[in-house]
């Protein structure tokens, strides 16, 4: 069983990775926060898949569950969504010892989350996330935040969960374009930190996407453990978390220009990746080759790269309201070679429209 745990100044809590532990939810949970009451949030399709096995295990452990359902897609991940689970949480009266359980991908993750960090100034939080995304990035180092018509996760807060629980079997049930999605976050950690998690995915594509429970726990230790060791050495993003951006400047603009859910999340990041990274090469900073290494890659997974995308000021424009933009001047992420990248905030504005033009189909 292998866990990864998070060590923080205020806060410690791990990361277990076990197949089978959705069954044990309710037990795990009665030893982090127990109370008579709990709350158990999932978007509709994974309730309708996992849901009573949750339910079931928190009810074997004597909590009173509150459940809610929420629609899936990113386009739910809005401050009506987090005032509806507001007003379910009221209405069963949970208190701030309550736990809130989150079931499901990045988009429940942050949306519940968020909610948990707010109510009555926030309650206990517990992530199982059922999506490969979710599993290596999204529920792991306390980002939680919704979107706005502005921009993606411009309302959030940093609010670290009293555990994870990944459970490797529900990713049986997974679409195979969600499962690609996750494997987009996979490669930006080789990327930015790891040359050998790079050559292991690359190594191994077939048997992620038949989901070979072996690889599959080994392909997560490994992601688990390179977001951990950087939120344990900066959980605010005020340095080299904003590594684990590389790609997103370019991905939230896509996602944000293209409507939330058209181009899902992990392949707006695929897109972006390349962006950065054939910025990077034009500008010297990562060596000739790297990008079509990187697209070879990405391709071979089954991820987009290139799209039909917005016009180029409008994508220029919503990169201007992305969360790393610090006086008025956007950061990127660059490669500089394999397992390390650098940021930049003085790009030469016909550099970015390169790499957008770069990406359009």
């Amino acid at each position: 069983m292998p866990t990864v745990t998070i060590q923080l100044p205020h806060h410690t809590y791990d990361i277990i990775i076990e197949g089978g532990i959705l069954a044990e939810t309710g037990n795990i949970t009665r030893k982090l926060a127990p109370h008579a009451r709990c709350a158990l949030f999932a978007d509709e399709s994974t309730f309708a898949i996992h849901g009573q096995t949750a339910l079931s295990a928190l009810q074997s452990a004597d909590y009173s569950v509150t459940t809610s359902t929420i629609p899936s897609g990113e386009s739910h991940k809005t401050p009506a969504t987090v005032q509806s689970l507001y007003d379910a949480l009221l209405a069963d009266h949970l208190e701030r010892k309550s736990p809130v359980l989150a079931l499901g991908g990045g988009v429940t993750g942050d949306t519940v989350g968020f909610v948990a960090a707010t109510y009555l100034r926030g309650v206990p939080f517990i992530q199982i996330p059922t999506t490969l995304l979710a599993m290596v990035d999204a529920s792991v180092g306390g980002k939680v935040g919704v979107n706005v018509p502005q921009g993606k996760n411009l309302i959030g807060a940093f609010y670290q969960p009293h555990a994870v629980l990944m459970d490797p079997f529900v990713l049986q049930t997974l679409h195979p374009r969600e499962l690609r999605c996750g494997l987009a976050e996979c490669v930006k950690h080789g990327v930015i930190r790891s040359p050998e998690l790079f050559d292991f995915i690359a190594s191994n594509v077939p048997h992620i996407q038949a989901l070979k429970t072996s690889i599959i726990t080994d392909l997560l230790e490994r992601n688990v453990k390179i977001k951990a060791s950087v939120v344990i050495e900066d959980e605010k993003e005020s340095g080299v978390r904003a590594h684990l951006n590389f790609g997103h400047t370019f991905a939230h603009a896509i996602e944000a220009t293209s409507g939330y859910g058209q181009i899902l999340h992990g392949e707006a990041v695929a897109l972006g990746m390349i962006a950065a990274s054939r910025m990077a090469e034009n500008l010297n900073i990562c060596p000739t080759g790297f990008t079509d290494k990187l697209t070879q890659l990405l391709n071979a997974i089954g991820l987009p790269i290139t799209a039909d995308l917005a016009d180029t000021d409008q994508l220029m424009d919503a990169m201007l309201l992305d969360k790393k933009v610090k006086d008025s001047r956007i950061r990127f992420v660059l490669p500089e070679k394999m397992g390390s990248v650098i940021i930049r905030n003085d790009i030469p504005p016909d550099a970015v429209r390169d790499a957008w033009t770069a990406i359009r189909a």
